[in-house]
């Protein structure tokens, strides 16, 4: 099964972490997942608060588990709240309908895991992710 490798993901969040300090956003949390949901790597900058973990995390997270990007969930969840607060509750925290994370897919759009940022607004979050993306050629779900 092709995956997000760790080389990856790192390459990914250090070009991330790169642009947003050109577009000078406030210190950002960056979290890799695989298509399983699982942490292949993660980064926090310096001076970013310690929620800012947990809120990448949970954007990344959602985007993965429903196939679709943070900011498409942020707009699903207008339509129906109560669903998401439902699936909120159900993924214990870990959902997070958010901008500022994108899905990972290959040339051939097969899903290989998302990308999430927190610590700008979810524009700038959203744009590093799919800058880090682009970088290790693979194609950013937005």
């Amino acid at each position: 099964m092709p995956r997000v490798t760790l080389e990856q993901a790192n390459t990914l969040i250090a070009k991330a972490l790169s642009y947003a300090q050109t577009l000078k956003v406030k210190p950002l949390a960056v979290v890799v997942l695989d298509a399983s949901g699982h942490l292949v790597a993660a980064q926090r900058q310096d001076n970013a608060t310690m929620f800012r973990y947990d809120v990448a995390l949970g954007k990344a997270w959602g985007a993965v588990a429903m196939g679709s990007s943070s900011r498409a969930l942020a707009v699903r969840a207008m339509d129906n709240p109560n669903f998401m607060i439902a699936l909120a509750s159900t993924a214990q925290g870990k959902f997070l309908p958010q901008p500022g994370a994108v899905l990972i897919q290959d040339a051939s759009g097969q899903v290989l895991g998302s990308v999430g940022a927190s610590g700008g607004t979810g524009d700038e979050d959203e744009a590093v992710c799919a800058y880090g993306v682009r970088q290790i050629g693979l194609v950013p779900v937005i």
